[in-house]
């Protein structure tokens, strides 16, 4: 079976993924920014809903190069995710030269201890990507997050193949940058990805009758104050597309 993994920050949309199909979260906050590491409150809702929880860890928008104060705070906040119950961590650190920052890596799959444990998308700004592979496979990751270096996992599903090919099941490749209903069929079916990862969201309408025109919440904020939010029909149409690619049916 492929996986399906929705990326998710609020109650609503961790609702949503469950109600769609999704076999796990992805929990975070700032999807705007990429993705950052979310509360402790969100947290412990989202481990207390059916679903396998796995926690973001990212203190800040940016590149992967992590000075060592901001290492200390990850491995805090990978405990504080592992106590709260979550299943697993989805994490990454590069070095200034591209390559993937051995030290911190290994401190954060010690702090997970047998929890469940995803390199995120700093695997796609690598220098080295069958380098990075063995790199990570070796210090003990579970999966990796990627879209095959490129712009969206569409473009990138040459790629995605060849490292699938070169982990020969000694780590999982997930698809992820991009996925929606209408391309995951061939995401996967080219990528030949054990998971696949997306956001799965449509425009969620502002409750407020009153809006005051002219106050700005931040650049990403819409000035109507809708939001993008995760949408069930979304989830389930990939979700689908996972089903129909186990049973060899085409959608």
């Amino acid at each position: 079976m492929k996986i399906l993994e929705v990326c998710t920050g609020d109650p609503s949309g961790i609702q949503a993924a469950i109600q769609g199909g999704a076999d796990r979260i992805e929990l975070c906050s700032g999807l705007a920014e990429g993705g950052l590491t979310p509360s402790a409150g969100i947290i412990r809702y989202a481990v207390s809903q059916p679903i396998k929880v796995n926690v973001l860890i990212r203190p800040r928008s940016g590149d992967f190069v992590y000075s060592k104060d901001e290492v200390e705070l990850m491995l805090a906040d990978i405990k504080e995710a592992i106590d709260a119950g979550a299943d697993g961590i989805v994490v990454g650190a590069l070095t200034p030269d591209g390559d993937v920052d051995v030290e911190a890596c290994r401190k954060f799959i010690k702090a997970a201890g047998d929890a469940d444990t995803t390199f995120h998308r700093a695997f796609d700004v690598c220098r080295n990507p069958f380098e990075s592979l063995e790199t990570i496979i070796g210090l003990g990751f579970k999966r990796i997050l990627t879209s095959g270096q490129k712009a969206s996992a569409l473009e990138g599903a040459d790629m995605l193949r060849q490292l699938n090919e070169r982990a020969a099941g000694r780590i999982r490749i997930m698809a992820g940058a991009g996925v929606n209903q209408d391309n995951a069929y061939n995401i996967l079916s080219r990528s030949m990805a054990d998971d696949i990862h997306a956001s799965a969201r449509s425009t969620v309408p502002s409750g407020m009758r009153h809006s005051q025109s002219g106050a700005s919440m931040g650049s990403a904020d819409a000035s109507d104050g809708s939001r993008l939010g995760t949408d069930s029909n979304i989830v389930k149409e990939i979700k689908n597309i996972c089903i129909n690619l186990t049973s060899n049916q085409k959608p």
